[in-house]
Parts: structure tokens; sequence; C-alpha cells
């Protein structure tokens, strides 16, 4: 591991770009020795708005030397080092908290539930798949467990294992299948094996001999030989259909999907009908329709690979005594040797015994003695059948030594012949010198010069010692490995007879045969994968027990706890530390007796604090540790019903904070002036006279202002200060409006409340005439009063005739109404007539003086048209006489100004009151 000052100027971070200060930082991590010795570029930092600045590392310490050193640049290098110090700290330890989060949360019994779930689920898919195999009559499942077994390891990764070169099968390589035993092996290994097998045997021979035999070879495992010309030079699928079968994670591994079609061994007519598939084939599931092995049941259907069978009713077939019969079951085959017991003669008919019927042929140990066809000898035979034959010593006999022929009685010898033996001796070099003899010849004694075995050494000695060196072959044997070493070797070494002793592939046995040449068959041992406590038991090929994950243990494990409880929590078997204790604490607290009720804390993880700091920037910060250790119980949480100190409430509080407490509410007593409460927060009050509702000593004392409600109508407070009796009556005075909005009244208050309706009435009038106007336009003529005026108007008008000449005076209301009319009298209709002669002149004087304003001005008009100019001439004015309204329109606008701005000063007074 590097020093921090020499990561931080490589250019090659292998951390992650953390932000440090608003930018970004490339955290600094190892590099390999091989760029050890390359340039060290300086490190980039990238600060918030994507510059990029140099960082101080090892590539930028001899550049920088030039350069003068500033405040500034000192400032900003310790700003970076801090930074970079901080981001390694706060790395750690939050690796550290992974760590121990991990190491907290760990349950082994968790992944092997999902495992063993996963593995449940496979299992019983290929339940599944063989149960189809069994459902009808007479299956047995017993049979499919080798087929299932090579199916259930395909699936699992790793299970498979090519015994040549001890490693994992996997689903991408080229494999090759044993017809014997269905083991596996890669295409590689089969190959060389079978080529270095042939070699062996056909080392011998000469390179002429190597291509006229088909020398086999064995297969690895079954040793089941192959020839030569099946050595496997292509990849093909389990059923040999498809070549190079393309990978499918649907299908199999090395198979090709199709229909296996290979026939049943046994063969029964019939084909496989599964899937492409590894190991033998299932047992056939076709139905045939047979009947029993004694052939009397009647036929039935039942499965191809279980149609022998058996109705259990008697064979009754006569058995090979001829006297009684097969009582066993119907079997197959033929019947057993009959087990009954009868009297029997041997072959000489001389004794009888009791002997089983099976074998009837029996001798006795009786010689035959019956006299021989000479008359002089007798048979010399054990019991036997049948004629005892010719005496042996009858017809022509020859001497001893073969060369004269005699015939004599059988009484008689055959002498010897008087000629030499010459029948050859052992040595077969010589012949016996001896006459015609009876009995064996005696040793050759000559004496000759004899080669040993090895043709090196000659010398003279008799001819019946064998004669042998004592010089050691020095030939390598057929193992190739070892001398011979035998005396006076012939030539023809023996085999190798010492022990192998090469390590096999496995790395943990040697071979147990003979010395051989090429390699080692693969070690036939197979080693037991154990789970911690021994119980589960996983049997694999040795040498892959280093990679084989040990089995599953579904007891219970049975290590020691070693926290403080009696037993450890239930859980499986593992390898490891045990996880962390979850059972509740329970240890008695010792201030008050309750038990602890967190999960146990004796085994806890702990930083470990007072480790040495580092010396300098060019030391590694440590990582941080944690230690085992035990945490004291934390302060008892058992809630405890507690009154506060005011006696409001009975709360649970944690059994460590027990005790008086203020609630945080108002006290809530009742004071002295009877109408409000003490506010102080929740506090200890003294009772006084046992009353838990009167406030005590330590309550506040009332300052507050007199709050009881008024009498209606009163919007005054109280002057005196928070008091227990009634208010004194409101003496102020109110200001008020009178009915009529115009003048201000002042009125006391406590009269003015206590009022009723009509007193009110009489106190809000100002006793002056109303001002308000009627419907007619006159002014009411009642004193102030409430609401609305009267519509019946009782002052007098002034009534005209239609032409306005009489005139009378009448009540308002009767005239409004149109109950009085007047109308005019003879005079009237005089003047009216008059008036109209009057105003027909005035208008044909109008229409005159028009006319004549007209043409005037059309005169004039024709003169300015015409151009002439008349000096001194007199024009014709016309006078315009002016109408009505603009005679009289002054004299109307000035009092109708006055009556609205009457009106509207009364409106705005009205709205003020």
């Amino acid at each position: 591991m590097d020093a921090p000052w020499r990561q931080a100027g490589r250019g090659r971070a292998r951390g992650r770009a953390t932000s440090v200060n608003g930018g970004s930082f490339q955290a600094p991590g190892p590099i390999s020795a091989s760029n050890r010795n390359t340039s060290y570029p300086r490190a980039v930092h990238t600060d918030g708005n994507g510059a990029q600045r140099p960082g101080t590392g090892r590539g930028n310490a001899y550049a920088s030397a030039s350069k003068p050193v500033t405040s500034e640049n000192l400032k900003r290098e310790t700003n970076e080092e801090n930074s970079k110090k901080k981001f390694e700290e706060i790395q750690k330890a939050n690796q550290a908290a992974v760590k121990k989060l991990a190491a907290d949360h760990y349950s082994s019994s968790d992944d092997e539930d999902g495992d063993e779930d996963a593995e449940g689920k496979q299992k019983k898919i290929l339940a599944l798949t063989f149960t189809s195999y069994t459902s009808q009559t007479d299956g047995d499942l017993s049979e499919l467990a080798r087929t299932q077994q090579y199916v259930n390891e395909a699936f699992q990764s790793g299970a498979v294992t090519c015994l040549i070169c001890i490693a994992s099968v996997k689903r991408n390589q080229a494999v090759w299948s044993c017809s014997g035993c269905y083991c596996i092996f890669h295409m590689p290994c089969i190959q060389k094996w079978a080529k270095d097998s042939v070699f062996l045997v056909s080392s011998p021979l000469t390179d002429d001999d190597f291509d006229k035999k088909d020398y086999p070879w064995p297969c690895p495992k079954c040793r089941y030989e192959y020839k030569r010309s099946e050595t496997p030079s292509r990849y093909y699928c389990y059923c040999g259909k498809v070549e190079d079968p393309p990978l499918d994670p649907w299908l199999v591994p090395h198979s090709c999907g199709q229909v296996c079609e290979r026939e049943f061994k046994p063969s029964c007519g019939h084909k496989c009908l599964l899937l492409c598939h590894p190991g033998p084939c299932p047992p056939c599931p076709k139905m045939v329709t047979v009947t029993c092995f004694c052939q009397k049941a009647k036929p039935v259907p039942r499965r191809c690979s279980a149609k022998e069978w058996s109705c259990q009713q008697p064979c009754r077939r006569t058995l090979m005594c001829k006297q009684h019969k097969c009582e066993n079951p119907c079997h197959k085959g033929e019947c057993l040797p009959c087990p009954q017991v009868s009297k029997q003669k041997c072959l000489c008919g001389r004794n009888v015994a009791e002997r089983p019927c099976a074998s009837p042929t029996w001798q006795c140990e009786k010689v035959c003695g019956k006299t021989l066809p000479c008359g002089n000898h007798t048979c010399e035979k054990i019991c036997h059948a049948g004629a005892c034959g010719q005496c042996p010593r009858s017809g022509n006999r020859l001497c001893p030594c073969g060369k004269s022929k005699y015939t004599l009685p059988c009484t008689e010898d055959v002498p010897t012949c008087g000629d030499s033996c010459d029948k050859p001796l052992e040595c077969a070099l010589h012949k016996c010198s001896q006459r015609c003899h009876r009995g064996p010849c005696e040793t050759c004694r000559q004496e000759v010069e004899k080669q040993c075995r090895c043709g090196k050494h000659a010398k003279r000695m008799p001819c019946h010692k064998p004669y042998l060196c004592e010089t050691k072959c020095s030939k390598v044997r057929d193992c190739q490995r070892h001398q011979c070493k035998r005396k006076c070797c012939p030539g023809n070494c023996p085999g190798c007879d010492q022990q192998c002793g090469r390590s096999l592939g496995c790395r943990n046995h040697k071979c147990p045969s003979i010395c051989h040449r090429g390699s080692c068959y693969p070690c036939p041992e197979t080693v037991d994968v154990k789970c911690n406590c021994g119980k589960a038991v996983l049997k694999v090929p040795c040498g892959r027990e280093r990679t084989t994950k040990p089995p599953r243990c579904k007891e219970v494990c049975s290590c020691p706890p070693t926290c403080h409880h009696e037993v450890r929590e239930r859980h499986r078997c593992h390898f490891g530390p045990c996880p962390p204790c979850r059972q509740t604490c329970q240890n008695i607290l010792k201030k008050c007796g309750h038990l602890c009720p967190i999960p146990c804390h004796d085994e806890a993880l702990v930083k470990q604090k007072g480790l040495p700091q580092p010396a300098g920037p060019w030391e590694q910060p440590s990582e941080p540790a944690f230690i085992q250790t035990a945490l004291p119980c934390p302060p008892c949480q058992v809630p405890i019903p507690t009154e506060c100190l005011g006696k409001h409430e009975i709360s649970p509080l944690p059994c460590h904070a027990a005790g008086p407490f203020s609630c945080k509410r108002p006290c809530g007593r009742l004071l002295a002036c009877g109408n409000h409460t003490c506010s102080r927060e929740c506090h200890k009050v003294t009772d006084v006279n046992g009353n838990k509702e009167k406030a005590g000593l330590e309550c506040v004392v009332c300052e507050e202002e007199c709050t009881k409600p008024r009498p209606p109508g009163c919007p005054h407070q109280c002057n005196l200060p928070c008091h227990p009796d009634d208010c004194p009556s409101c003496v102020q005075m109110v200001r008020t409006k009178c009915h009529c909005k115009i003048s201000n009244l002042f009125i006391e208050c406590t009269k003015l409340s206590m009022a009723d309706a009509k007193e009110k009435n009489n106190l809000t009038s100002c006793k002056n005439q109303c001002p308000k106007e009627l419907p007619c336009g006159h002014r009411c003529k009642e004193i102030c009063h409430q609401g609305n005026c009267s519509p019946y108007c009782i002052q007098k008008v002034k009534l005209r005739c239609p032409c306005r000449r009489i005139k009378k005076e009448m009540p308002c209301n009767s005239v409004r109404e149109g109950h009085i009319s007047l109308e005019c009298d003879s005079v009237c209709l005089d003047m009216r007539k008059k008036a109209a002669e009057i105003k027909a002149e005035e208008e044909k004087a109008a229409t005159e003086q028009e006319r004549l304003r007209q043409q005037a001005e059309l005169e004039a008009f024709e003169n300015r048209l015409k151009g002439k100019r008349r000096k001194n001439k007199r024009k014709d004015d016309v006078e315009v006489q002016p109408t009505a309204w603009q005679k009289y329109k002054k004299y109307i606008f000035m009092p109708v100004c006055g009556i609205a701005l009457a009106v509207l000063t009364l409106y705005f007074t009205q709205v003020d009151v």
C-alpha cells in the first residue's frame, strides 16, 4: 500500500469521483507494479464551474519546484489535503458501518431457506417429469433413480466433474459421454486419453504393425473398451443426432432438445421418449398386453419395462426327477431342482440311501471288484455304471524303453530288452545312456559349456544345473522409469513390479497401480464433504472437495452460547462464527429490578478509540477498528404511572426518569377572585383545607381587570379590579343620535340599558319637529319620532282650476288622492278663447318675421356672390326674439341648485349620525 501523498499524484485513480467542497475529487487507489516506473501525470480536480485545475502529487513535485511559493498556493494545497483526509476518513467509516450492518443482519438460515426453496422446486419438477413413468400399473420408481440423478446433476452448476482433469464441466464446453457408465468428460481430455492409451498398448510394436491392428482404449472410469476408430472427434448431443448442439438456457446442457429415440437396453423394440438427456434411458414406458410366466393367467396391459410378471399361482410343471411337480409360485425360467427326498441306488447298485431327487446319480466309495474278462484280475475302479472293460495287461505290450514289443499273458510282466534306454533327459539335449530299465531316468551328469541367460558369460558345468551370472540388467522396463536390475536377464525384461506412486489429479493420493507409462487413471476414491457438525455428508470425486460447497445441514447449530444466555438462539448448522445473539437481554437492572428488554448486547461491535494518529501525510491513515465488547444495559424504559406536580394527570414515565414532574399545562386552580384560574405552569401546590380546586400559596395573585358580563346594552367595562361580587351600575353618559339623526343626545348608560322600548323611544327623541319630507313634499308635522312618518299630510294647499284663474285652499292628502277637483266657469272659458286667438296671432307674426329674416339672408348671400360693394348702404337688421327658456332659464336654475344642495346636506348629516 502506497502512502497517500504518492497516491494523490497518480493519474489513474481507482476510486469513484466524489464531491468535496463544491467540486469533484477522484479518490486515489492502488496501481500495479508495472506502472510504478512510468511517468506520473498530475491529478486533475474539477471545480464547480467545470474548470480543471492541477492537483498536488508526485508528478507535479519537480515541476513546481521552479515556481515561486506563495501564500495563496500553500493555502490551496492545505485545503486540498484536508479535504482528501476528510474524504478518506468518511469512506473508511462508511465501509466499516456497512460491514457491521452486514454482520448484524447476516443469517445463514435465511440464505439457506431461499436456496432450499429453489432446490425443492427443481426436485419437484424432476419428480413430476418421471412420475408419468410410474403412474400406471406396476411402475417402479427406483429404476428411474439413475436417470434422475444424471439429469439433476446436469442442472446443478459444478455438479458434473471431468475425472481426467478434475474440473467442472460447463455448459458451453464440448463433452463426450461414455456409453457404458455414462460419465461425462471434456472432449480434449478424452481425446488425449484415448491417444495415450492406444500409444501405450502399441508401443512394443513397430511403426509398420501399428496401422494393421485396431488397438482398444478404455474408459477412464468403467474400463469399457473402445476401438481406436471409435475415438471421439466431434461434439454431439447425448442422443447423437445434432453435432455441436447450441447452448439453450431452457434445455438440459449439451442437449439438442429433440426426442431421444435411442433403443432401450435390454432391447424391447421401442425407443426412448424423453427429450435428449444425459445418463441411461429410463425403463420403457410403453404399454403391452402380456401373460404371466406360466401362461395360465389372462393377458393384461403392463409397462413394457415390467412386462414379465407372476400370477403367484403354483407352477405345477414336472421336475427333472419325473416324479414330482414344481410347487413354487409362477416364476421366470427353469424350475428349481426338486426339493423332495427319496431312496436312490448308487451307480454300482450295491448301496441304497435317501437323497434329494435333484441329484439321483451318486457313487459309493467301494471298489468295483468285479472279475475282468481275463478271469485273473478284478476291476479296480470306484463304483461306476456299465461294463468294467478289458484287462489293462492284455494284448501287445512294449518294454520300458519302448523299442521292443511283446505278446504275453496278462499274468506275466514284460521283460527289459537289454538295449540302451535313449529316452530324452530333462535337459532335452542328451539321452539316457543306461540299459532299458523300469522307472524314471536319472539326471544328466555330462559337463558342457553353458552360457548364462543374458549371453554375456560361459562356463563348464553339469548339464542338469542351470547357469545364472551375477550381472544385473541395465535396460529400462516398459514403464520407461525404472531399470530392470534382474540378474542374468535374457532381454525380455518383465513388466515393472513397483508401484507407480505418482500424484493423481486429485493432489491427494498417489497412483496405486503397477508402474506404467502415460497418464494415470483418475483417482477412484471419493471424499466426504461434510458440514460443520458432520451430519450432512456429500460424496464428491477426490480433488473436488476444495471447490465444492459444503452441503446444507438442517440440523440445529450445536455451538455453545458466548453470551450470558444459557441456550443460543436456534439456527442451522454453519461454518464460521455464529450470528449475533438476538434474544432479549433479560438481565436484572440494579436500580429498579426490572428486566432489560433490548436484544442481547454482550458482543456488540464498537469503534475502537485512542488509536495513534498519523505523524504526517506520508503515513497511511489506519482504518477504523471495531472491537467486540459487552455494552452496559441502557436506562430502564419500563413505564411507571407517575402523578404530575399539580395533580392534573398520571402519565407513564420511563422507570429511570420516574419522579415528580411538570406536565407543562397551566395550573388551573381557582384564584381568590373566583373568576380566573392560576396560569402558572404545572407546579407544586399546598392544598388549603384539603380542597384540590382552590389555589394555594404558591399560585399567582389575580391582577386582571373585571371580566364579568355587563348588562345587555352596556358597552363599558367595570372600572373595579377583578372581584367576586356583582359589578356596580354604570354611570357613564352615552352619546346617541335622536330619531331624526340631527341632534346628539347624552343619556346615562344605566337608564338607556334598563329602559323598555317605550322609554327608549322617549329618551332618544330631541322633542323638535321632524325634519323629514312626506311624499307630497311637505315637512312632517310630528315631534321627532321613531320609524317612518305618517303618509297623511294635513297641510293646506291651494287648488286652482285648469286655467289657473280660480283658487281655493284644501288638505294636501285629499288633493293628492284626487277626491277634490276645481272646474273652470264661463269666464274662464272666454278668457281661454281670447288667449287662443292672441296665441294664433303671435304665431302668425312669428312666421312672417321668420320669412323676412330668411329673405334678407338670401339677398345678402346673393350680393356676396355677385361681388358688388355698396357703400354707406343701410342694412336691414333682422331682430330675432329670444325664446321663453332663454328668458327664464337663470331664474329656474338657481332654485333647483339650492334645493339639491339642501338635500345633499341632509343626507350627509343622517349618514354621520
